[in-house]
């Protein structure tokens, strides 16, 4: 007979690999078990963000937990501000989409916003206001300047 061990990640591991999943696992104060069964049941995509350096990201994006581009962005420590809280009432969050990947259209409210901002080109969005979903798998955008 063998013996089959259960390896399940510490919160030194959560801290240290800095994922989205592992941060919202510690946000909440959750058992590292919930890590395990998220890993097999949520299905991240990949997005590539572009820094203000123009180095290029590969980011794993999770798709079950409500997350917008803004938050991507923040849990890995990117520079993007995200003042307002992701109420597209800053454009603190502003990127450039470089993907041909249909997105939703921007509401009223983000529009205005843009109307406001500074550096704004015609693929300009509020990252606060473009959910991550399967639909976005792919996507290629970069951080516009402060």
């Amino acid at each position: 007979q063998t013996e089959q061990t259960v390896v399940t990640p510490s919160c030194t591991h959560l801290k240290q690999n800095k994922s989205p999943l592992n941060l919202y696992v510690l946000r909440k104060g959750l058992s590292p078990f919930f890590y395990i069964w998220a890993k097999f049941i949520l299905k991240d995509i990949k997005v590539t963000l572009i820094d203000r350096n123009g180095n290029k990201h590969i980011l794993n994006a999770p798709t079950d937990m409500n997350m917008n581009l803004m938050e991507l962005c923040k849990s890995y420590d990117f520079p993007v501000q995200g003042i307002c809280g992701g109420m597209a009432m800053c454009a603190s969050c502003q990127i450039y989409i470089h993907s041909k990947i249909p997105i939703a259209n921007p509401s009223e409210d983000e529009l205005a916003m843009l109307s406001e901002a500074f550096n704004v080109k015609n693929n300009s969005r509020l990252g606060c206001q473009i959910p991550i979903n399967k639909e976005i798998e792919g996507l290629v955008f970069e951080i516009a300047p402060e």
